[in-house]
């Protein structure tokens, strides 16, 4: 395919995402490949769930409807579709798939890729050698082992350039990185050889920019004002050339902005340590990725450096852990905080937090999301929320009775929103490493059932360490009061931060992701020596339990923040209502400072 540029499209960032993006991305140009991404760790639970209830779900129910619609403008397109919908069932969803071909009177080619559910074979693999630990804390495997739900292992692309050798309509995975199915079609559409890191590590880069859908083109941006219009905002597109360099951008005509800072805001998107993006198939290094905007809503991506991967297989394992109930009453002013305050010791001084494995007390509407960091005094609403978490479901019996029992004996102006809240199980995130030759990617043509089944044996397996960086900064302990931290707030002439930068924040189980972008060179420099990470630490003492860890990025002006024990657990374990940090960033941005004014001048208007 040597001199011409692929064209990939992506359609999808989550299960639950837009269902008419497949559509609007197939009816708006001719692409050669879209991709779609459905799955995360707790998915992959529910689906599990699923199967064991009827063996022929375990997968993304949703996007049968969504491949209905354009399975026959896809096919005269020749456009193929990459998925992993297939969960925890691939067979079933390709199934599915075909029977609705039927009815249409298509006959599309159908590849899946499989053998990353780990389940009917972990005790297996536990004999021979896989311990399994938590690889963020180190606990043992056996506090779970009994209590495991769902086991997978990532694979990455190699799989699925193998299934596409079969020159496939449709390929339906399992657990495969949400990158790897965008870095696919590249190897196999230019021949790249798998151990072309950084080649592979630019379609990697390519696969990250465009996972979470329109969060790269206009979606949570900082600067949302300057976005044109968030009608039909256009799912991301890629334009990849065979040396590596890409365009990123969308169809015409559609809503969205997608300009050097929406990409700069997607990359720092839960990147974790920068210069080691740990995929299956490589570790890319971002700081070395270089930003070009090279016309409207077209910005142009070079110089990507990419190195041999780890010679592990990340697993997502969920596991019961409990259970959780969350109930909330309405109070409104004057003074509502004050009474939403007092509502909430009546309601700890009748139930003994001691029951509990811990509880979470939020007021929405003055600082739920933020604490500290909101600065606000009082609300006119204010929505009281309070959790509690333990061992057992009827544990929690008389902490969902009492919810109700507020309204009548407190201060005045409160309002029901809910009754008694039920109890939820609690599926918590167990992430482990095990060796690649522990675990075979399997490939097969889907016709009534599986066809030419084969292995995959060339998985990229090296020994990368990730390099050493003395600008690496890191805060064990809060050294001030939260109330010193920000008392810079209050300055005379202090702007917030969000005047010379921009944000964006999100998860990784426990830890949240923040990552800050100077708007000018001058700013940057400003905030290399302001916003350090025991700034960051002392900031958020109310929200992280855990170290901050501060990495810098100078070629993309900005840096990135890992907030450890910062989620209340993370995924359905916590109670807090910002499970994935999503406003953290939001928060550090809001926060007002002196900035020289050398460093105002320099910001574009």
């Amino acid at each position: 395919m040597a001199g011409k540029t692929l064209k990939i499209g992506n359609a999808g960032g989550y299960w639950g995402d837009d269902p008419t993006a497949l559509e609007r991305q197939v009816n708006g140009g001719v692409l050669d490949y879209i991709t779609m991404d459905f799955l995360a760790e707790i998915t992959m639970s529910i689906m599990q769930k699923q199967r064991s209830r009827d063996p022929k779900r375990g997968y993304a129910h949703d996007f049968i409807p969504m491949i209905k619609k354009v399975l026959k403008k896809s096919l005269e397109q020749n456009t193929t579709i990459i998925t992993n919908a297939g969960g925890v069932n691939p067979e079933s969803c390709a199934e599915a798939i075909t029977e609705v071909a039927k009815e249409l009177n298509l006959s599309p080619k159908i590849a899946i890729v499989y053998g990353d559910d780990l389940m009917p074979n972990i005790q297996q693999l536990r004999k021979d050698g896989s311990a399994f630990e938590n690889m963020e804390t180190g606990q043992p495997f056996n506090d779970i082992a009994e209590r495991i739900q769902s086991a997978n292992v990532y694979f990455g692309a190699a799989p699925v350039v193998e299934a596409l050798k079969w020159q496939p309509n449709i390929i339906i995975t399992g657990r495969v990185t949400d990158t790897g199915i965008t870095a696919a079609p590249m190897i196999h559409e230019f021949g790249w050889d798998l151990r072309d890191w950084d080649k592979i590590a630019s379609g990697i880069i390519a696969g990250h920019m465009m996972e979470c859908g329109t969060q790269v083109s206009g979606g949570n941006f900082t600067d949302w004002h300057k976005v044109p219009s968030f009608n039909n905002v256009g799912f991301p597109l890629v334009e990849m050339e065979a040396d590596g360099s890409f365009v990123i951008t969308k169809h015409p005509g559609t809503g969205g902005l997608i300009s050097t800072d929406t990409v700069r805001e997607q990359i720092f998107y839960e990147m974790g340590n920068p210069k080691a993006y740990i995929t299956p198939d490589v570790i890319a290094d971002f700081s070395t990725i270089q930003l070009e905007q090279e016309a409207e809503n077209r910005v142009r991506v070079f110089g990507i450096k990419g190195y041999e991967p780890t010679p592990f297989y990340k697993v997502s394992m969920a596991y019961s852990d409990g259970y959780k109930a969350v109930g909330s009453i309405l109070i409104c002013g004057p003074h509502a905080r004050k009474k939403a305050e007092a509502f909430a010791n009546i309601f700890w001084n009748r139930l003994s937090r001691d029951t509990f494995l811990n509880t979470e007390t939020e007021y929405f509407g003055w600082n739920a999301c933020q604490k500290s960091l909101g600065h606000h005094e009082d609300g006119n609403e204010i929505l009281l929320r309070l959790g509690a978490r333990a061992k057992e479901s009827q544990q929690l019996r008389e902490f969902s009775k009492l919810i109700p029992s507020l309204i009548l004996s407190g201060p005045p102006g409160v309002a029901v929103t809910g009754g008694v809240p039920r109890p939820q199980e609690v599926v918590s995130y167990w992430p482990a490493l095990m060796d690649k030759s522990a675990a075979t990617p399997k490939v097969a043509l889907y016709s009534g059932g599986l066809k030419d089944e084969t292995t995959v044996t060339n998985t990229a397996i090296g020994s990368f360490e990730p390099p050493a960086d003395s600008t690496i900064q890191e805060a064990a302990k809060a050294t001030v009061s939260v109330e010193d931290a920000l008392k810079n707030h209050n300055e005379k002439n202090a702007v917030p931060l969000m005047t010379i930068s921009l944000g964006r924040s999100g998860d990784k189980g426990d830890t949240c992701n923040i990552g800050i972008m100077a708007r000018s060179d001058l700013a940057f420099e400003f905030l290399d020596g302001y916003l350090s990470a025991q700034r960051v630490k002392d900031m958020f003492q109310d929200l992280c339990y855990g170290k901050v860890t501060r990495y810098t990025l100078p070629g993309l002006k900005g840096f990135n923040f890992l907030l450890e024990e910062a989620l209340g657990g993370g995924g359905t374990m916590t109670m807090r209502s910002d499970a994935q940090g999503k406003t953290f960033a939001q928060a550090l941005l809001r926060q007002r400072v002196a900035v020289p004014q050398e460093v105002l001048d320099s910001i574009p208007s």
